[in-house]
Protein backbone atom coordinates (compact mmCIF):
# COMPACT_ATOMS: atom_id res chain seq x y z
CA UNK A 1 0.00 0.00 0.00
CA UNK A 2 1.05 3.59 0.17
CA UNK A 3 1.49 4.88 3.38
CA UNK A 4 1.36 8.54 4.51
CA UNK A 5 2.91 9.14 7.75
CA UNK A 6 2.69 12.51 9.72
CA UNK A 7 5.19 13.05 12.76
CA UNK A 8 7.66 11.32 10.59
CA UNK A 9 10.47 12.80 12.49
CA UNK A 10 8.84 12.33 16.02
CA UNK A 11 9.38 9.11 18.53
CA UNK A 12 7.05 6.81 17.47
CA UNK A 13 6.98 7.93 13.62
CA UNK A 14 10.66 7.36 13.27
CA UNK A 15 10.45 3.90 14.82
CA UNK A 16 7.34 2.98 12.52
CA UNK A 17 8.62 4.00 9.21
CA UNK A 18 11.25 1.24 8.50
CA UNK A 19 8.53 -1.38 9.78
CA UNK A 20 6.23 -0.23 7.42
CA UNK A 21 8.86 -0.57 4.87
CA UNK A 22 9.39 -3.77 5.62
CA UNK A 23 5.83 -5.21 4.76
CA UNK A 24 6.30 -4.05 1.84
CA UNK A 25 4.66 -0.34 1.57
CA UNK A 26 5.47 2.43 -0.25
CA UNK A 27 5.99 5.25 2.71
CA UNK A 28 5.52 8.93 2.44
CA UNK A 29 6.77 11.16 5.00
CA UNK A 30 5.13 14.77 5.54
CA UNK A 31 8.10 16.68 7.85
CA UNK A 32 7.74 20.52 8.56
CA UNK A 33 11.31 20.67 6.82
CA UNK A 34 13.56 18.98 4.66
CA UNK A 35 16.55 19.05 6.36
CA UNK A 36 15.55 17.10 8.86
CA UNK A 37 14.52 14.04 7.36
CA UNK A 38 16.91 11.50 8.40
CA UNK A 39 19.71 10.90 5.82
CA UNK A 40 19.32 6.89 5.66
CA UNK A 41 15.07 7.33 5.01
CA UNK A 42 16.06 9.60 2.20
CA UNK A 43 17.90 7.01 0.55
CA UNK A 44 15.38 4.68 0.70
CA UNK A 45 13.55 4.07 -2.70
CA UNK A 46 10.67 2.93 -0.77
CA UNK A 47 10.22 6.42 0.94
CA UNK A 48 9.69 9.76 -0.06
CA UNK A 49 9.78 12.74 1.64
CA UNK A 50 7.37 15.85 1.37
CA UNK A 51 7.41 19.34 3.26
CA UNK A 52 4.09 20.43 4.91
CA UNK A 53 2.95 22.10 8.23
CA UNK A 54 -0.42 21.26 8.90
CA UNK A 55 -0.68 24.77 11.35
CA UNK A 56 -0.38 26.10 7.27
CA UNK A 57 -3.16 24.43 5.39
CA UNK A 58 -1.77 26.49 2.10
CA UNK A 59 1.64 24.53 2.36
CA UNK A 60 -0.58 20.57 1.77
CA UNK A 61 -1.70 20.94 -1.78
CA UNK A 62 1.03 18.55 -2.46
CA UNK A 63 -0.18 15.49 -0.87
CA UNK A 64 -0.20 12.39 -2.54
CA UNK A 65 -3.92 11.45 -4.18
CA UNK A 66 -3.59 7.65 -4.23
CA UNK A 67 -2.93 7.21 -0.42
CA UNK A 68 -4.62 3.95 1.09
CA UNK A 69 -3.59 4.83 4.61
CA UNK A 70 -2.50 7.55 6.46
CA UNK A 71 -0.77 7.61 10.41
CA UNK A 72 -1.45 11.10 12.42
CA UNK A 73 1.26 10.65 14.76
CA UNK A 74 1.75 14.66 15.55
CA UNK A 75 1.05 15.78 19.09
CA UNK A 76 2.78 17.89 21.79
CA UNK A 77 3.58 17.61 25.57
CA UNK A 78 4.32 21.21 25.32
CA UNK A 79 1.87 23.61 27.81
CA UNK A 80 3.97 26.61 26.87
CA UNK A 81 0.86 28.00 24.33
CA UNK A 82 -2.41 29.27 26.15
CA UNK A 83 -4.38 28.09 23.15
CA UNK A 84 -2.25 24.87 23.12
CA UNK A 85 -5.79 22.73 22.63
CA UNK A 86 -6.88 25.06 19.55
CA UNK A 87 -3.62 24.64 18.36
CA UNK A 88 -3.86 20.70 18.32
CA UNK A 89 -7.60 20.79 16.86
CA UNK A 90 -6.28 22.92 14.21
CA UNK A 91 -4.01 20.97 12.99
CA UNK A 92 -6.34 18.10 13.33
CA UNK A 93 -8.98 19.72 11.06
CA UNK A 94 -6.55 20.94 8.64
CA UNK A 95 -5.03 17.28 7.97
CA UNK A 96 -8.68 15.76 7.59
CA UNK A 97 -9.38 18.73 5.32
CA UNK A 98 -6.35 17.46 3.44
CA UNK A 99 -6.60 13.81 3.52
CA UNK A 100 -10.51 13.80 2.25
CA UNK A 101 -8.83 15.39 -1.08
CA UNK A 102 -7.00 11.76 -1.30
CA UNK A 103 -8.60 8.76 -1.89
CA UNK A 104 -7.50 7.32 2.04
CA UNK A 105 -9.24 4.52 3.00
CA UNK A 106 -7.85 4.91 6.63
CA UNK A 107 -6.58 7.27 9.00
CA UNK A 108 -4.78 5.59 12.00
CA UNK A 109 -4.29 7.44 15.09
CA UNK A 110 -1.92 6.97 18.23
CA UNK A 111 -4.27 9.17 21.46
CA UNK A 112 -3.91 8.50 24.94
CA UNK A 113 -6.29 6.14 27.23
CA UNK A 114 -8.94 8.63 28.49
CA UNK A 115 -11.11 6.73 30.90
CA UNK A 116 -10.34 8.91 33.93
CA UNK A 117 -13.00 11.52 34.98
CA UNK A 118 -10.26 14.18 35.57
CA UNK A 119 -8.29 14.47 32.52
CA UNK A 120 -5.34 16.60 31.72
CA UNK A 121 -5.60 19.10 29.27
CA UNK A 122 -3.58 16.83 27.42
CA UNK A 123 -5.50 13.99 27.64
CA UNK A 124 -8.65 16.38 26.64
CA UNK A 125 -7.32 17.90 23.74
CA UNK A 126 -6.27 13.91 22.95
CA UNK A 127 -9.31 13.08 22.90
CA UNK A 128 -10.75 15.90 21.42
CA UNK A 129 -8.41 15.47 18.15
CA UNK A 130 -10.22 11.88 17.61
CA UNK A 131 -13.83 13.42 17.40
CA UNK A 132 -12.25 15.72 15.04
CA UNK A 133 -10.49 13.12 12.67
CA UNK A 134 -13.41 10.99 12.43
CA UNK A 135 -15.08 11.40 8.93
CA UNK A 136 -17.80 10.12 6.94
CA UNK A 137 -14.81 9.86 3.70
CA UNK A 138 -12.78 7.13 5.82
CA UNK A 139 -12.59 5.14 8.66
CA UNK A 140 -10.46 5.50 11.84
CA UNK A 141 -8.79 3.19 13.75
CA UNK A 142 -7.53 4.79 17.14
CA UNK A 143 -5.69 3.35 19.41
CA UNK A 144 -5.29 5.17 23.29
CA UNK A 145 -1.70 3.88 25.06
CA UNK A 146 -0.40 5.12 28.45
CA UNK A 147 3.07 5.15 29.61
CA UNK A 148 5.06 3.94 26.93
CA UNK A 149 8.37 2.23 27.55
CA UNK A 150 11.54 2.01 25.52
CA UNK A 151 14.64 3.49 24.92
CA UNK A 152 14.32 7.24 24.74
CA UNK A 153 11.13 7.58 25.44
CA UNK A 154 10.53 10.27 28.17
CA UNK A 155 8.68 8.27 30.28
CA UNK A 156 11.85 6.14 30.57
CA UNK A 157 14.22 8.50 30.41
CA UNK A 158 12.92 10.44 33.21
CA UNK A 159 12.66 7.23 35.42
CA UNK A 160 16.34 6.54 34.21
CA UNK A 161 17.15 9.57 35.56
CA UNK A 162 15.77 9.22 39.39
CA UNK A 163 16.52 6.44 39.93
CA UNK A 164 20.30 5.78 38.84
CA UNK A 165 20.86 9.66 40.40
CA UNK A 166 19.24 9.26 43.84
CA UNK A 167 19.25 6.25 46.12
CA UNK A 168 16.52 7.60 48.76
CA UNK A 169 13.62 10.12 47.15
CA UNK A 170 11.41 12.32 48.79
CA UNK A 171 9.08 12.36 46.54
CA UNK A 172 5.45 13.80 45.56
CA UNK A 173 2.14 11.83 45.96
CA UNK A 174 1.10 11.39 42.48
CA UNK A 175 3.99 8.50 42.18
CA UNK A 176 0.82 6.49 43.91
CA UNK A 177 -1.34 7.42 40.54
CA UNK A 178 -1.78 3.79 38.88
CA UNK A 179 -1.26 3.16 35.55
CA UNK A 180 -0.41 0.26 32.40
CA UNK A 181 2.69 0.58 31.11
CA UNK A 182 3.34 -0.39 27.33
CA UNK A 183 6.52 -1.56 25.39
CA UNK A 184 7.16 0.86 22.67
CA UNK A 185 7.51 -2.34 20.29
CA UNK A 186 3.86 -3.64 21.27
CA UNK A 187 2.82 0.15 20.16
CA UNK A 188 4.35 -0.25 16.75
CA UNK A 189 3.09 -3.76 16.63
CA UNK A 190 -0.41 -2.43 16.44
CA UNK A 191 0.02 0.64 14.70
CA UNK A 192 1.96 -1.27 11.91
CA UNK A 193 -0.08 -4.21 11.71
CA UNK A 194 -3.65 -2.23 11.59
CA UNK A 195 -2.57 -0.83 8.19
CA UNK A 196 -5.49 -1.80 6.23
CA UNK A 197 -7.25 -4.34 8.25
CA UNK A 198 -10.79 -3.72 7.61
CA UNK A 199 -11.91 -5.32 10.61
CA UNK A 200 -9.96 -2.53 12.71
CA UNK A 201 -12.03 0.27 10.64
CA UNK A 202 -14.39 2.61 12.73
CA UNK A 203 -12.87 1.43 16.04
CA UNK A 204 -11.29 2.54 19.09
CA UNK A 205 -9.19 0.39 21.25
CA UNK A 206 -7.18 1.46 24.60
CA UNK A 207 -3.77 -0.72 24.45
CA UNK A 208 -1.60 -1.50 27.46
CA UNK A 209 0.74 -3.53 29.19
CA UNK A 210 -0.35 -6.76 31.05
CA UNK A 211 0.08 -4.89 34.52
CA UNK A 212 -1.27 -2.40 36.74
CA UNK A 213 1.36 -0.76 38.14
CA UNK A 214 1.81 2.92 40.10
CA UNK A 215 4.87 5.05 39.23
CA UNK A 216 6.45 4.43 42.82
CA UNK A 217 6.08 0.62 41.86
CA UNK A 218 7.77 1.34 37.86
CA UNK A 219 10.79 2.98 39.76
CA UNK A 220 11.33 0.53 42.11
CA UNK A 221 11.16 -2.33 39.35
CA UNK A 222 13.64 -0.06 37.01
CA UNK A 223 16.00 -0.59 39.86
CA UNK A 224 15.49 -4.09 40.59
CA UNK A 225 16.05 -4.51 36.68
CA UNK A 226 19.30 -2.00 37.13
CA UNK A 227 20.29 -4.22 39.73
CA UNK A 228 20.13 -0.90 42.71
CA UNK A 229 18.83 -0.41 45.81
CA UNK A 230 16.53 2.61 46.21
CA UNK A 231 14.01 4.06 48.70
CA UNK A 232 10.79 6.14 48.15
CA UNK A 233 8.99 7.84 50.12
CA UNK A 234 6.16 9.79 49.31
CA UNK A 235 4.70 13.34 50.98
CA UNK A 236 1.36 15.00 50.13
CA UNK A 237 3.10 18.49 50.35
CA UNK A 238 4.38 18.82 46.98
CA UNK A 239 2.05 21.17 44.58
CA UNK A 240 2.01 20.85 41.20
CA UNK A 241 4.37 23.11 40.52
CA UNK A 242 7.00 22.22 43.52
CA UNK A 243 6.53 18.87 41.81
CA UNK A 244 7.34 19.84 38.33
CA UNK A 245 10.62 21.89 39.83
CA UNK A 246 11.54 18.28 41.50
CA UNK A 247 11.68 16.64 38.02
CA UNK A 248 13.28 19.38 36.29
CA UNK A 249 16.39 20.15 38.52
CA UNK A 250 16.77 16.15 38.81
CA UNK A 251 16.18 15.14 35.41
CA UNK A 252 17.34 15.86 31.93
CA UNK A 253 13.82 17.15 31.28
CA UNK A 254 12.89 20.17 30.21
CA UNK A 255 10.47 22.39 32.56
CA UNK A 256 7.56 22.60 30.27
CA UNK A 257 7.85 18.72 29.66
CA UNK A 258 8.26 18.18 33.54
CA UNK A 259 5.06 20.79 33.76
CA UNK A 260 2.85 18.52 31.58
CA UNK A 261 4.52 15.21 32.57
CA UNK A 262 2.92 16.25 36.65
CA UNK A 263 -0.37 17.33 34.68
CA UNK A 264 -0.87 13.83 33.22
CA UNK A 265 0.92 11.86 36.00
CA UNK A 266 -2.39 13.02 38.63
CA UNK A 267 -4.68 11.06 36.15
CA UNK A 268 -5.02 7.21 36.43
CA UNK A 269 -4.44 5.69 33.28
CA UNK A 270 -6.28 2.25 33.18
CA UNK A 271 -7.61 0.88 29.95
CA UNK A 272 -10.56 -0.70 28.91
CA UNK A 273 -9.98 -4.69 28.00
CA UNK A 274 -10.76 -5.72 24.14
CA UNK A 275 -10.22 -8.04 21.74
CA UNK A 276 -7.49 -6.03 20.02
CA UNK A 277 -4.86 -8.90 21.28
CA UNK A 278 -6.23 -11.54 19.67
CA UNK A 279 -6.96 -9.93 16.45
CA UNK A 280 -3.52 -8.10 15.62
CA UNK A 281 -1.65 -11.63 17.86
CA UNK A 282 0.16 -9.77 19.98
CA UNK A 283 1.22 -10.58 23.79
CA UNK A 284 2.47 -7.36 25.46
CA UNK A 285 5.82 -7.66 27.14
CA UNK A 286 5.76 -7.38 30.80
CA UNK A 287 6.72 -3.79 32.23
CA UNK A 288 10.34 -5.70 33.45
CA UNK A 289 10.72 -6.72 29.57
CA UNK A 290 10.34 -3.82 28.51
CA UNK A 291 12.83 -2.24 30.50
CA UNK A 292 15.34 -4.72 29.81
CA UNK A 293 14.78 -4.73 25.61
CA UNK A 294 15.70 -0.82 26.08
CA UNK A 295 18.56 -1.11 28.00
CA UNK A 296 19.57 -3.69 25.09
CA UNK A 297 19.29 -0.69 22.57
CA UNK A 298 21.28 1.68 24.78
CA UNK A 299 24.06 -0.63 25.06
CA UNK A 300 24.02 -1.22 21.63
CA UNK A 301 23.80 2.64 20.83
CA UNK A 302 21.03 1.27 18.29
CA UNK A 303 18.40 4.34 19.53
CA UNK A 304 16.10 5.16 17.22
CA UNK A 305 14.38 8.41 18.22
CA UNK A 306 14.74 10.38 21.69
CA UNK A 307 11.98 12.25 22.92
CA UNK A 308 15.39 14.60 23.55
CA UNK A 309 15.18 15.39 19.94
CA UNK A 310 11.86 16.78 19.96
CA UNK A 311 11.46 20.20 18.63
CA UNK A 312 8.79 21.05 20.77
CA UNK A 313 10.52 23.69 23.44
CA UNK A 314 13.13 24.75 20.61
CA UNK A 315 11.59 28.07 20.64
CA UNK A 316 12.69 29.77 17.29
CA UNK A 317 14.02 26.52 15.43
CA UNK A 318 10.48 24.74 16.23
CA UNK A 319 8.87 26.71 12.73
CA UNK A 320 11.94 28.33 11.16
CA UNK A 321 14.90 25.50 11.04
CA UNK A 322 15.99 26.10 7.88
CA UNK A 323 16.51 30.16 8.27
CA UNK A 324 19.67 29.22 10.82
CA UNK A 325 21.62 27.30 8.83
CA UNK A 326 22.91 30.48 6.91
CA UNK A 327 25.46 32.03 10.03
CA UNK A 328 24.72 35.38 9.83
CA UNK A 329 27.53 37.86 8.61
CA UNK A 330 26.37 41.34 10.18
CA UNK A 331 26.20 42.69 13.74
CA UNK A 332 28.16 39.44 15.08
CA UNK A 333 30.65 38.78 17.25
CA UNK A 334 33.09 35.80 16.16
CA UNK A 335 35.76 33.62 17.70
CA UNK A 336 37.69 32.09 14.96
CA UNK A 337 40.22 29.73 15.11
CA UNK A 338 41.73 27.29 12.68
CA UNK A 339 44.23 24.35 13.47
CA UNK A 340 46.56 22.40 10.36
CA UNK A 341 45.04 19.05 11.01
CA UNK A 342 47.10 15.84 10.43
CA UNK A 343 44.18 12.84 10.54
CA UNK A 344 41.00 14.77 8.68
CA UNK A 345 39.33 11.45 9.28
CA UNK A 346 40.19 11.36 13.55
CA UNK A 347 39.17 14.42 13.93
CA UNK A 348 35.65 14.51 12.19
CA UNK A 349 35.49 11.07 14.43
CA UNK A 350 36.07 13.53 17.89
CA UNK A 351 33.94 16.03 16.41
CA UNK A 352 30.97 13.59 15.63
CA UNK A 353 31.59 12.13 19.79
CA UNK A 354 31.39 16.12 20.61
CA UNK A 355 29.36 16.32 24.15
CA UNK A 356 27.48 14.00 25.89
CA UNK A 357 29.35 11.45 27.99
CA UNK A 358 32.25 12.59 25.64
CA UNK A 359 32.45 15.91 27.04
CA UNK A 360 34.01 18.92 25.11
CA UNK A 361 37.39 17.70 25.22
CA UNK A 362 38.91 20.94 26.64
CA UNK A 363 37.21 22.87 30.43
CA UNK A 364 34.41 20.03 30.50
CA UNK A 365 34.10 21.41 33.97
CA UNK A 366 32.93 24.77 32.83
CA UNK A 367 30.76 23.58 30.37
CA UNK A 368 28.92 22.06 32.87
CA UNK A 369 29.09 25.12 35.04
CA UNK A 370 27.46 26.60 32.12
CA UNK A 371 24.69 24.12 31.94
CA UNK A 372 24.22 24.79 35.70
CA UNK A 373 23.76 28.47 35.08
CA UNK A 374 21.37 27.54 32.57
CA UNK A 375 19.31 25.00 33.85
CA UNK A 376 18.96 27.88 37.17
CA UNK A 377 17.23 30.65 34.84
CA UNK A 378 14.78 28.23 33.36
CA UNK A 379 17.00 26.58 30.22
CA UNK A 380 17.72 23.12 29.32
CA UNK A 381 21.23 22.75 30.81
CA UNK A 382 24.00 19.56 30.11
CA UNK A 383 21.73 16.71 31.22
CA UNK A 384 20.50 16.22 27.91
CA UNK A 385 23.63 15.03 26.66
CA UNK A 386 23.22 13.03 23.12
CA UNK A 387 21.01 10.66 21.34
CA UNK A 388 24.27 8.55 20.01
CA UNK A 389 27.50 8.65 21.16
CA UNK A 390 29.25 8.45 17.84
CA UNK A 391 26.34 9.89 15.30
CA UNK A 392 24.76 13.34 14.60
CA UNK A 393 21.77 14.06 12.57
CA UNK A 394 20.24 17.37 11.48
CA UNK A 395 17.75 18.06 14.83
CA UNK A 396 19.45 15.99 17.29
CA UNK A 397 20.06 17.41 20.25
CA UNK A 398 23.40 17.48 21.67
CA UNK A 399 23.50 19.36 25.44
CA UNK A 400 22.37 22.88 24.86
CA UNK A 401 22.87 22.51 21.52
CA UNK A 402 21.15 21.54 18.19
CA UNK A 403 22.31 20.30 15.25
CA UNK A 404 21.24 22.19 12.35
CA UNK A 405 23.98 20.98 9.47
CA UNK A 406 25.86 17.61 9.81
CA UNK A 407 27.46 15.88 6.78
CA UNK A 408 30.31 14.16 7.31
CA UNK A 409 31.28 13.61 3.27
CA UNK A 410 31.51 17.51 3.48
CA UNK A 411 33.04 17.65 6.92
CA UNK A 412 31.07 20.06 8.96
CA UNK A 413 28.72 20.31 11.81
CA UNK A 414 26.49 23.49 12.80
CA UNK A 415 25.09 23.98 16.14
CA UNK A 416 22.57 26.22 16.96
CA UNK A 417 22.39 27.47 21.09
CA UNK A 418 19.40 26.50 22.88
CA UNK A 419 20.25 27.85 26.24
CA UNK A 420 18.91 31.00 27.87
CA UNK A 421 20.79 33.83 26.31
CA UNK A 422 20.59 37.80 25.70
CA UNK A 423 21.05 37.10 21.76
CA UNK A 424 21.98 33.78 19.28
CA UNK A 425 24.77 31.54 18.67
CA UNK A 426 26.16 29.00 16.47
CA UNK A 427 29.21 27.12 16.66
CA UNK A 428 31.03 26.07 13.74
CA UNK A 429 33.20 23.06 13.19
CA UNK A 430 34.77 22.69 9.18
CA UNK A 431 37.86 21.32 7.36
CA UNK A 432 38.61 22.94 4.31
CA UNK A 433 42.09 22.28 2.97
CA UNK A 434 43.62 20.34 5.94
CA UNK A 435 42.69 22.82 8.45
CA UNK A 436 40.36 22.57 11.02
CA UNK A 437 38.12 25.94 11.22
CA UNK A 438 36.20 26.46 14.63
CA UNK A 439 33.79 29.39 14.45
CA UNK A 440 31.63 30.41 17.20
CA UNK A 441 29.08 33.13 16.33
CA UNK A 442 27.03 35.23 18.47
CA UNK A 443 24.25 37.92 17.47
CA UNK A 444 24.06 39.96 20.72
CA UNK A 445 19.90 41.31 21.50
CA UNK A 446 20.27 45.03 22.64
CA UNK A 447 22.82 46.37 25.16
CA UNK A 448 22.76 42.82 27.64
CA UNK A 449 23.98 40.65 24.47
CA UNK A 450 26.66 42.57 24.22
CA UNK A 451 27.35 42.97 27.93
CA UNK A 452 26.89 38.93 27.86
CA UNK A 453 29.40 38.40 25.52
CA UNK A 454 32.56 40.93 27.20
CA UNK A 455 31.71 38.99 29.89
CA UNK A 456 32.72 35.78 28.88
CA UNK A 457 34.40 36.40 26.57
CA UNK A 458 38.15 35.99 28.52
CA UNK A 459 36.56 32.26 29.27
CA UNK A 460 35.93 31.61 25.27
CA UNK A 461 39.61 32.38 24.47
CA UNK A 462 41.42 29.48 26.40
CA UNK A 463 38.38 27.23 26.54
CA UNK A 464 37.91 27.09 21.96
CA UNK A 465 41.85 27.44 22.12
CA UNK A 466 42.28 24.18 24.13
CA UNK A 467 39.25 22.64 22.30
CA UNK A 468 40.57 22.85 18.82
CA UNK A 469 43.85 21.88 19.60
CA UNK A 470 42.18 18.80 20.89
CA UNK A 471 40.22 18.14 18.04
CA UNK A 472 43.14 18.88 15.77
CA UNK A 473 45.93 17.17 17.01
Amino acid sequence: MKILVTGATGYIGKRLIPLLVQDGHHVICVVRDILRADKLYVEDPHIDFIEGDFLKPETLTNLPKDIDVAYYLIHSMSNSSKDFEDLEARCAENFKTAITKTNVQQVIYLSGITNDKELSKHLRSRKQVEEILKSDNYATTIFKAGIIVGSGSSSFEIIRDLVEKLPFMIAPKWLNTKTQPLAVRDVLSYLSKSAGDERLYNQAYDIFGPEVLTYKQMLLEFAEVRKLKRYILTVPVMTPKLSSYWLYFVTSTSYKLASSLVDSMGVQIIGKPSNIEELLGIKPLSYKEAVSLAFEKIEQNSIISSWKDSMVSSGRLKNNFHKYVNVPKYGCFKDYKERPVTDPEETIRKIWAIGGNTGWYYGTRLWRLRGYMDKMVGGIGLRRGRTSPTELHVGDSLDFWRVIFADKDKQKLLLYAEMKLPGEAWLEFKIEDNKLKQTATFRPRGLAGRLYWYSVLPFHGFIFRGMINKLAS
